[in-house]
């Protein structure tokens, strides 16, 4: 089979809501909504290899360490595994008193009871109840009529009260789900989350919580964003209720519509760490709260240790953080183009020049240090690189901040080791070229021994020292109105070596009693060749001298 060319056929746009006064568009999220994370629930399910105890414990120590204060531990009827789990939680007294964990169940009188059962003692505790409701599901799956399906929304509604009413020591609180809410009816999820809440009686202190899951991602985020408008603005008390909201990530946008539904008036987003979940996953709680943060709103949970995140996620769920992941992949701080590269060096260099901490570096719409990473990795070279990068490289492994003009000199040997190797480049990698550039490794013509300077009377400088020439030491000896220029008329006299001058920079490598200097000088020969020399020492003058002898090599 082919895709078709006339797709309609098989497939139909999805209604709009008949909204025409929608106020979401023009709302902005300047605070962080509560979360649940349904890792250990949700996620768990949907992996290959479910979690043992011992993953779900890590998970779970992980999920308070970043902050979650509401967690869905699991579904304990599914079998003894989750049972036990949940249970070895509440009897080993491992839930914080400021932590509320939540299980989660089908509308079925057995299946809560074994779900009250499993929290039973916990200090304070959601159960989690849910039906389908949308007409696929009523005439496909069930085979029902919408009075029917309400029908069990209020039975399992009556379940809870009753369950809840055995065990009073726990502070029980209730969540129901009109699952499939995304393709359903509007109307009628509230008719049936109405039905629920003329059960169970919420208050404005002690609200219940009705989940609107986009079980099936099926229409742009703004469609769902209208749907939970319109909900919330046509549900009965609905200060009595706190809407959340689970969205999927069929259509690739599970984050966009949380933060739609969030603009919409919803008060608190379900997800999992990274998006896993059924399929293609569900909201990332990373990416909505680092959203967040990157406007300057808290968003209350903790990732400083990105990496110590992604290992305990990568480990428990045996799936890998894809690379490009937002705010956690391997790469999303890495430029490879040479524009890209540019901008962002350009960019941490005025950063470094600010009056006040706000942050604006191209490219990089968080500052990676704030996740726990560091700099050396938002620059790495390959061929496609241009001088930024390479610079880049160097002054973060070496401290070297090489001049412009030397970096357009340099970068023709980066890209000739790149055009060989096909691969990225290493910091090593770079430095290497750099040194054999230079001339700063091996037998060179000529090598400093030692020397010394000195003012004649007539003002002039002198240069007295010991020059290693081609493997023998000798005395030289030159004249001119600096120390650079004295190096150059003693390659001259000595050697015949003509080198003009045209530019040097010089900068300190690092601070305190160790400190080193590194000095760059660009000359022209007689015949009109641009070379470069470079000199590194502990002292600045000294590190001068050698960046002559550097180029002087480079001339011979």
């Amino acid at each position: 089979m082919t895709m078709l060319k006339d797709p309609s056929v098989k497939y139909r746009p999805f209604p709009q809501i008949h909204l025409p006064d929608r106020q979401w568009p023009n709302r902005v999220i300047d605070k962080a909504p509560r979360w649940l994370s349904t890792d250990m629930r949700d996620g768990n399910q949907s992996l290959i290899d479910p979690m043992d105890a011992e993953k779900k414990a890590r998970f779970f120590d992980l999920l308070l360490k970043v902050g979650l204060k509401e967690i869905e531990v699991g579904f304990p009827s599914a079998g003894a595994t989750e049972y036990d789990f949940i249970r070895g939680l509440v009897d080993e007294g491992r839930i914080p008193d400021d932590v509320f964990v939540q299980v989660l169940t089908q509308s079925r009188e057995d299946l809560i009871k074994t779900s009250f059962e499993s929290l039973a003692g916990a200090r304070q505790a959601i159960v989690h109840v849910y039906n389908a409701v949308s007409p696929l599901w009523r005439q496909v799956v069930f085979g029902m009529e919408k009075a029917e399906i309400r029908e069990i929304a209020r039975a399992g509604a009556t379940f809870l009260r009753d369950q809840a009413a055995r065990f009073p020591q726990t502070d029980w609180h209730f969540e129901y789900s009109p699952e499939t809410f995304s393709t359903a009816e509007v109307d009628f999820s509230i008719e049936c989350c109405e039905a629920v809440m003329e059960v169970l009686q919420p208050t404005v202190e002690k609200p219940i919580i009705l989940n609107l899951p986009a079980t099936v991602e099926a229409a742009t985020a703004n469609i769902y964003a209208d749907q939970i408008e319109y909900f919330c603005r046509n549900l009965p008390n609905r200060d009595r209720a706190i809407i959340s909201l689970h969205t999927h990530n069929d259509r690739g946008t599970g984050v966009a519509a949380a933060e739609l539904g969030l603009m919409a008036g919803a008060d608190r987003v379900e997800g999992c760490l990274f998006g896993n979940g059924e399929r293609t996953g569900n909201c990332c709680l990373v990416t909505v709260g680092l959203n967040l943060y990157t406007q300057g709103v808290d968003p209350g949970l903790d990732f400083s240790d990105i990496d110590e995140v992604i290992q305990t996620v990568e480990y428990c769920n045996q799936l890998p953080v894809h690379p490009r992941h937002p705010y956690g992949g391997e790469l999303v701080f890495t430029a490879f183009s040479g524009s890209h590269q540019d901008a962002i060096k350009k960019g941490f260099a005025a950063q470094e020049k600010r009056n006040d901490d706000l942050w604006a570096v191209p490219y990089l719409p968080i500052d990676p240090a704030d996740l726990g990473r560091s700099y050396e990795a938002v620059i790495r070279v390959n061929s496609q690189s241009g001088k930024g990068g390479f610079a880049w490289v160097l002054e973060q492994d070496q401290g070297l901040k090489l001049p412009k003009k030397m970096q357009a000199h340099f970068s023709r040997h980066v890209q000739e080791l790149a055009d060989e190797l096909g691969r990225e480049l290493q910091a090593a990698d770079i430095w290497s070229v750099f040194r054999k550039t230079y001339r700063l490794e091996g037998a060179q013509r000529f090598q400093l021994v030692d020397y010394d300077e000195s003012r004649a009377p007539d003002g002039t400088r002198v240069f007295a020292g010991k020059i290693e020439v081609d493997g023998k030491v000798q005395s030289v000896s030159g004249r001119g109105n600096g120390l650079i220029s004295s190096v150059v008329a003693t390659l001259k006299d000595g050697f015949g070596i003509e080198l003009d001058v045209r530019d040097y920079t010089e900068h300190a490598l690092t601070g305190g009693s160790d400190a080193r200097a590194a000095a760059y000088v660009e000359c022209v020969t007689p015949d009109g060749r641009a070379i470069w020399g470079v000199g590194i020492d502990e002292d600045v003058a000294t590190a001068s001298v050698r960046a002559i002898l550097s180029a002087a090599n480079a001339a011979s």
